[in-house]
């Protein structure tokens, strides 16, 4: 009798258990059938409110796809960073005259937190394919339409809609224009770049919030400035790069700001060819209330050289080692601990 009990208690612990379990599934995209999917969007589309963690693994291959990414605790991740390559084409001015946000602006939309990005390459082809167009544009009040500029903004990642905390290791981020990287979130964003190359035109790397950029590689091809910061919500906000390399054009200029700003830059190397010019202030209306917070350490020049107005000059009581992840995140996230 009692082994008869024992049974059915085991059963309703079991599935009593596996209720507070979080589900985990993996999802492959591969363009010749034989995965799961042949999109990545189809792929994303499938996973079920339920799931609490996915990843969508992405054999090599090019996918002309706009993605968006609504659903937290996703990872997608690609079989390699040179041969599995996302493509899509969009001008943001030709998306604003139709749309009242950013929302779809970019090749890969994430609107959810908690995302992993690894081993892609995310492509914005707008200003490498450019051709001279001037468009209807209903949201101009004056002429009602838009000449669409080569050098325009064009975004490759743009986080918005309340995401924060994302991830993106070992991926290459590529657009003519500005704003290639765009993760959005003045209150609470959280963002971590390792080992990933990202080129652009001005402020091709714009974080709002607290960011990290680990071993990354900036490259410039057009515009004033190529990394940019938004930490006008909090003093506490700021954005690092270490052991970052910084290359472009001939006279690429490093950075700047227009907002309350806070920038770190530890162990960098500096192109020869960069011009000879500290990250600078925008002329603005905005109130700058904690002034002018630019640090550097040990950064140099490729030729080992320093420029006129290099100086190490992190603030008092602050060193090298003080800078760590756990340093610009605090207790909020662990980016470097979590799983691979």
């Amino acid at each position: 009798m009692k082994g008869h009990l024992i049974l059915p208690f085991l059963l309703i612990s079991f599935f009593q258990l596996s209720a507070f379990q979080p589900v985990k599934i993996r999802i492959v995209v591969s363009q010749d059938g034989k995965g799961d999917f042949k999109t990545i969007q189809g792929a994303l589309n499938s996973i079920g409110v339920e799931i609490k963690t996915a990843v969508v693994f992405v054999r090599k291959g090019v996918y002309n796809e706009k993605l968006y990414v609504e659903k937290p605790g996703i990872t997608i991740e690609g079989e390699d960073r040179e041969k599995t390559i996302l493509i899509a084409s969009i001008a943001r001015d030709a998306w604003r005259c139709e749309h009242p946000d950013d929302w779809g602006v970019a090749t890969m939309n994430i609107g959810a937190s908690d995302i992993t990005l690894k081993n892609l390459t995310i492509t914005n082809n707008f200003g490498f394919d450019f051709k001279p167009q001037t468009i209807p544009c209903a949201s101009d009040s004056v002429t009602h339409q838009k000449e669409l500029r080569k050098d325009g903004h064009q975004m490759a990642l743009r986080a918005m809609n309340g995401a924060t905390r994302m991830r993106a290791i070992n991926c290459h981020f590529r657009a003519f224009g500005g704003d290639t990287v765009s993760p959005w979130d003045v209150d609470a964003g959280l963002w971590y770049f390792k080992d990933c190359i990202m080129e652009g035109g001005v402020d091709f790397y714009c974080p709002r919030g607290w960011a990290w950029a680990e071993n990354c590689t900036f490259i410039a091809l057009t515009g004033p400035a190529a990394i940019w910061h938004d930490g006008s919500k909090y003093e506490d906000s700021k954005t690092v790069f270490k052991q970052c390399k910084f290359i472009g054009y001939e006279g690429f200029q490093l950075g700047r700001y227009h907002k309350d700003a806070q920038f770190y830059l530890i162990d960098c190397i500096f192109g020869a060819n960069m011009k000879d010019m500290d990250i600078y202030l925008v002329p603005t209306t905005n109130s700058i209330q904690w002034g002018r917070r630019v640090y550097y350490a040990d950064c140099h020049k490729e030729d080992g050289k320093d420029f006129t107005w290099f100086r190490n000059n992190l603030p008092e009581n602050t060193t090298k080692s003080l800078i760590t992840i756990e340093w610009v995140f605090g207790i909020r996230w662990s980016p470097h601990k979590q799983a691979a």
